[in-house]
Order: C-alpha cells, then structure tokens, then sequence
C-alpha cells in the first residue's frame, strides 16, 4: 500500500472518529447538568483531532522537499491569511457586526491551506 493511499484511509478514519465524537458529545451535553462532567463531555472530540494532527504531521514527514516546500508555502499563506481576516473582523465586531465562533478559525485555516497548497502544485507544474 502506498503512502498516500494509507494517509488517506489514516485521515479519514480519523475524521470519522471526530464527527461521531461531535455527534455524541453534542448529544450527550443536553442531558447533562453544568459540572465536570458536561465539561469532560464537550472536550470528547478533541482526542480524535489530536489523531487527525498526528496523521497529518506523520504525512507531512513523508513528503520529498518540494511538497514539503510547497505545504510550507500553503501554510504560511494561511497562518498570514487566517491572522488578517480573524483581526479584521474582530474590529468589525467592535463596529456592531456579529460575534462569529472560534468555531470559524479552524476551517479558515484548512481551507487558505489548501488554496495555498494549490497554488503552490500549479507554480511548480
């Protein structure tokens, strides 16, 4: 089995392991009164995401020194990106617009990397 093929079946199990840790947690929370407990519960789909991290590290590691570059690139794109924007609109919500979840942060980030990680296979063509 290749490498990518293998982070492929790593990745997505891992992903699978989260959104049924997100469905359990949000299910469970609603039956449980506030203490350490609902805490404990709200925090379930963390560990699958440490997983989700550690596939992705592990990938990374395996790559040749231009994808390496390339996802360097991408996410220095997106660090820069995901600053300007999350501070932009934090001003914003001084001037009145609505509060936006952290929840925002984590998919703006994946999806800069990505476009990054794009740009970057299209460059080097």
């Amino acid at each position: 089995m290749t490498d990518s093929k293998r982070f492929v079946i790593h990745f997505s199990l891992a992903i699978t392991a989260y959104v049924i840790a997100v469905a359990v947690s949000s299910l469970t929370q609603v039956m449980l009164s506030e203490g350490i407990a609902r805490t404990l519960c709200a925090l379930l789909p963390i560990a699958p995401m440490i997983v989700v991290a550690i596939t992705v590290i592990r990938q990374i590691r395996q790559l040749d020194e231009l994808a390496r570059t390339i996802h360097l690139e991408a996410l220095a794109l997106a660090f820069v990106g995901t600053a300007m924007i999350t501070f932009s609109y934090g001003f914003l919500e001084t001037a009145g617009f609505p509060r936006l979840s952290m929840f925002f942060v984590w998919p703006l980030l994946a999806a800069l990397w990505g476009f990054g990680a794009w740009l970057g296979w299209r460059r080097y063509r």
